[in-house]
């Protein structure tokens, strides 16, 4: 990753991981009002998206399991859900290790123009700028979700 990039997603990722790492499993599958998933849907998410813009996932890259699609991808939903479900240790671990494969990316890379611009990106630079925007995005809404769903209990 070209410098600015890689500092960017790092400390994104960095954020997002001590926000993940260790919650209660309890907490992971409640889906709180106003909201149209759950904790573990957000955290699958960010891992399959990023999996997706910036290594090509399911067609170049096979390090996921391509049921991450069905389970995270844009516009799945819990609720729909059939089937194991990965825990949230294996979700943080690929969430680890995703950051070590992007840190081999050459940083020339982030220079070459996209075959088919995406939301107005043209770079692949761009776009590893948007996957971090997208985490953060998140994020926030695991920051929400997780208050929510604590007070829910603790007001019980």
């Amino acid at each position: 990753m070209n410098e600015f990039t890689l500092k960017n997603f790092e400390m994104t990722r960095r954020f997002f991981l001590r926000n993940v790492d260790g919650l209660d499993e309890g907490i992971l599958d409640v889906q709180p009002e106003g909201f149209n998933n759950t904790i573990r849907w957000q955290i699958g998410h960010v891992l399959t998206v990023t999996e997706q813009f910036m290594m090509g996932f399911p067609k170049k890259s096979s390090y996921l399991p391509e049921k991450y699609l069905d389970l995270f991808g844009k516009g799945t939903r819990p609720s729909e859900w059939s089937g194991e479900v990965p825990s949230l240790s294996e979700l943080v671990e690929h969430l680890k290790n995703q950051v070590d494969r992007l840190q081999q990316i050459p940083s020339e890379a982030y220079n070459q123009v996209l075959t088919k611009p995406f939301l107005g990106l043209e770079t692949f630079g761009e776009l590893a700028n948007m996957a971090a925007f997208h985490e953060a995005n998140h994020l926030g809404q695991i920051q929400s979700m997780k208050k929510i769903v604590q007070n829910a209990i603790v007001n019980k």
